[in-house]
């Protein structure tokens, strides 16, 4: 018999492609979305698909009931860190919310791991590279509810014996991503603006660095931690080594679409300017990992981003502060 597997966000970017990874890997999937941030195309053929919010704590104690998962993988979020300022109640709600009624579900039907998605975004403005051993210094309401959960899962592991793993990914990108969003996901952003004739718009100067991540490389050790009791308990950043300035990255989103680099600068918003990882632990637990690079990356992610088209940037409706938000948010 199959073990089975519950992909929270399994219609959104990374979320899907965890739940094709687990059919690759020999897992039954059940997928979970509200379609809030997703699309269900992205669902992978051979999940079974159930349209419910992860806030829903009646509808997931159900779920767990009936399913019986043996492990769990939450990737269930909305991820815009920088508008997570402006929403505090929608981020908490949601993201931090969200992950305690599967926590929850998940001690009281006895799940043999839950895996947990993180962000680097819980080390803030802190030395770089990034290690795990630093102590995490979140500055913005995303961060914080994603150090939150983790703090939580240790606490529910000590008092429940729940076993759980941690992974901190940085600035993914490929094929799925949302490209609609115009508050996250700056490939995407690029990309939909290139391909109306707008320039590409960058906060401030550019310099910020990030190491764009492709999200093919990391999948498959994230899929096969759960079965590794060695990683219980653990956190692992994973992604890509090279970093590079948001003015580097513009100009290769333009290569990968054979088209000018147009750029427009806005105000400068609060943000960490610098930020990547290093990746020695998860190497040392799974081996050398995969490394797509940017060019290589940008390229199959600006073919599927032809092949669908562009999409309408989507204006998030509940905007709870107005101070200090970006004019191009509004």
């Amino acid at each position: 018999m199959k073990l089975k597997v519950l992909v929270t966000g399994a219609a959104g970017f990374i979320g899907a492609h965890v739940a094709g990874e687990c059919l690759l890997q020999g897992f039954e999937v059940v997928g979970v979305d509200d379609l809030s941030g997703g699309f269900i195309e992205n669902v992978p053929p051979g999940v079974r698909f159930v349209r419910a919010s992860v806030t829903d704590d009646q509808g997931m104690e159900r779920l767990f009931a009936v399913e019986r998962f043996d492990y769990v993988f939450h990737l269930g979020a909305y991820a815009a860190e920088g508008l997570s300022h402006f929403i505090r109640r929608f981020n908490y709600e949601t993201n931090l919310g969200g992950s305690i009624v599967l926590i929850n579900a998940a001690i009281r039907h006895q799940v043999k791991c839950f895996f947990f998605t993180s962000s680097i975004a819980v080390y803030g403005r802190n030395q770089l590279p990034m290690l795990e051993e630093l102590t995490p210094q979140p500055e913005d309401p995303y961060g914080v509810s994603k150090y939150a959960v983790e703090l939580d899962l240790r606490a529910a592991h000590e008092m429940f014996g729940l076993n759980a793993v941690v992974f901190r990914p940085h600035n993914v990108y490929g094929e799925l991503q949302n490209i609609a969003d115009k508050y996250r996901n700056v490939i995407g952003i690029f990309m939909n603006q290139m391909l109306q004739g707008k320039p590409m718009s960058i906060f401030g100067d550019g310099r910020q660095t990030r190491a764009f991540s492709y999200v093919g490389d990391m999948v498959g050790t994230m899929v096969r931690s759960v079965t590794m009791p060695e990683c219980y308990g653990q956190v692992f950043n994973i992604g890509a080594d090279q970093h590079y300035s948001v003015l580097e990255l513009a100009q290769e989103v333009a290569r990968a679409l054979d088209l000018p680099a147009k750029i427009v600068h806005l105000e400068a918003r609060n943000e960490v300017v610098h930020a990547y990882a290093s990746h020695a632990k998860v190497e040392k637990i799974f081996g050398p990992q995969p490394a797509t690079s940017l060019a290589d990356g940008l390229r199959r992610m600006a073919n599927w981003v032809k092949s669908v088209g562009v999409r309408e940037p989507v204006r998030f409706k509940n905007i709870e502060i107005l101070k200090n938000l970006p004019p191009s948010w509004r």
